[in-house]
């Protein structure tokens, strides 16, 4: 395994997140017009969305696959973290209201 990631590896992965970047967006916009939030499909879609998109960055932009497991392990698991803070107050808040 080379030490740096490769051109090719460096163009797929940011093709791959600008698709997830246009899949989130257009997922926004199948929501019906009256409403005030997000139907809890389409914000899971973009959480997961963004999940995958901060784990190719890890991996291949900020070269973590070349990391030791612990460093991966921490960087993936305040991704993990992050992102499950984000879809519980989003629940939360479509509890509430």
């Amino acid at each position: 395994m080379t030490p740096l990631p490769g051109t090719r590896r460096l163009l797929i992965t940011w093709a791959t997140l600008m698709a997830l970047t246009l899949l989130s967006m257009l997922s926004a916009r199948l929501a019906p017009d009256d409403a005030q939030a997000l139907p809890l499909w389409s914000a899971g879609l973009v959480i997961a969305a963004t999940g995958f998109k901060a784990q190719r960055l890890l991996m291949v932009y900020l070269n973590l696959r070349a990391a030791t497991p612990a460093w991966r392990g921490t960087f993936v698991g305040l991704v993990v973290l992050t992102l499950a803070l984000i879809g519980g107050g989003y629940l939360m808040a479509r509890l509430a209201g």
